[in-house]
């Protein structure tokens, strides 16, 4: 070996026997290079000494010769040569890069599918998966995210026709992800514009089989369960591997050109609303007063029946039962009710009862004053 010993490369910074430097070259006229100072002392290596010297000891590693240009006891020329080493160590390489490039794995939000010349081969499972590359390629989407379509938010595209032949503006969202991520992959050329062009489709199907009035106040629910079932079955006739997550309706509103003059029908309508409701609880009122009324009148009417009948049935069995008695007594029977029903009309009747035997003729009556008389009169 030469005795370079002064560098961090193992050269020193100058040439002290005045023989050659540790590049092979030459010091012309002993003089030092630019930037090293004189004397013996550790001089400080350029830039380019240092880029060379790391260039050596590369090709010394890759089995080349060294800076002092003899071979490293293997002979042969000055380029970098391939040994059994260098060729395990790249063979080792490549099939990690291999390797790393054919292993994946698929998380639990996800779907993969495997590609054989970019044709379908099979679904990768949940975790770890094997595909051989670059013969088989994969690719991996995730199917719960949710992706939303704004349908209808610019000017003039969601204008409508309804079944009364009424204009409507409507705006909504479809929200949807992967279902199935081979039919999405394979069945659908451009995946949004397809749910875009079916959602419209099947909105507009709707709005044509309704009212104006109905769609802008009570039936949006109706609406939004009735499209979103609508566009799912279209997309799975396509086998397009969608699901629709939901729809939301954003707005439904005449054109701008009429909505003034619809907010004043609007209004006028609900006045009209609230005039029947009130003209129909009214009639509810004075109908349900009518009908207890009614109601009073028949119980009433039921109880003097019953109260007659009842009367009438006591009677006719008293009737029953003095006639039984008179017939077991009649002279008795007929003194008796002679006796009763003069009780009965005489009771109430002022009366001058005259013992004729006591009086004789009748001589012995004193006149007197109907004080009674004289007394009702008074109060009247």
């Amino acid at each position: 070996m030469s005795g370079n010993n002064g560098g961090p490369w193992g050269g020193g910074g100058g040439n002290r026997g005045g023989g050659d430097d540790d590049r092979g070259g030459r010091n012309n006229g002993g003089g030092r290079r630019p930037g090293q100072g004189g004397g013996d002392g550790p001089q400080i290596p350029e830039i380019d000494e240092i880029m060379k010297k790391g260039q050596e000891q590369l090709r010394v590693l890759m089995g080349g010769r060294g800076g002092n240009g003899r071979d490293n006891g293997t002979g042969g020329g000055g380029g970098p040569r391939l040994t059994r080493g260098t060729i395990g160590l790249g063979v080792l390489v490549l099939v990690v890069l291999w390797l790393f490039q054919s292993f994946y794995r698929v998380d639990t939000s996800q779907q993969s599918v495997e590609l054989l010349f970019g044709e379908y081969v099979q679904t990768g499972n949940e975790g770890l998966n094997f595909a051989p590359w670059p013969i088989v390629t994969k690719e991996i989407r995730s199917v719960t995210t949710e992706n939303t379509l704004e349908i209808g938010a610019r000017a003039g595209e969601g204008l409508m026709l309804t079944g009364d032949e009424n204009i409507v503006d409507i705006d909504f969202q479809v929200v949807w992800n992967i279902a199935d991520l081979q039919k999405f992959t394979f069945n659908l050329a451009a995946p949004e514009e397809t749910i875009t062009a079916v959602s419209e489709s099947a909105m507009r199907e709707i709005i044509a089989r309704s009212n104006l009035a109905p769609i802008l106040n009570r039936d949006r629910g109706i609406i939004v369960a009735e499209l979103a079932e609508l566009i799912q079955a279209t997309l799975d006739s396509y086998e397009s591997g969608v699901n629709i997550v939901r729809v939301n309706f954003e707005k439904a509103d005449p054109p701008r050109e009429v909505i003034d003059a619809f907010r004043e029908v609007q209004a006028a309508e609900q006045t009209r609303d609230t005039l029947e409701k009130q003209a129909d609880r009214y009639a509810n009122e004075r109908l349900a007063a009518a009908r207890g009324e009614a109601a009073q009148l028949l119980e009433e009417a039921e109880g003097y029946r019953a109260r007659v009948v009842n009367e009438a049935e006591g009677e006719a069995a008293r009737f029953i039962a003095v006639y039984d008695e008179y017939s077991k007594a009649e002279e008795v029977t007929r003194k008796r009710l002679y006796l009763e029903t003069m009780e009965r009309v005489l009771s109430n009747v002022e009366k001058i009862i005259i013992d004729e035997g006591a009086s004789g003729s009748g001589q012995g009556v004193v006149p007197y004053l109907p004080l009674n008389e004289l007394r009702r009169g008074g109060n009247n």
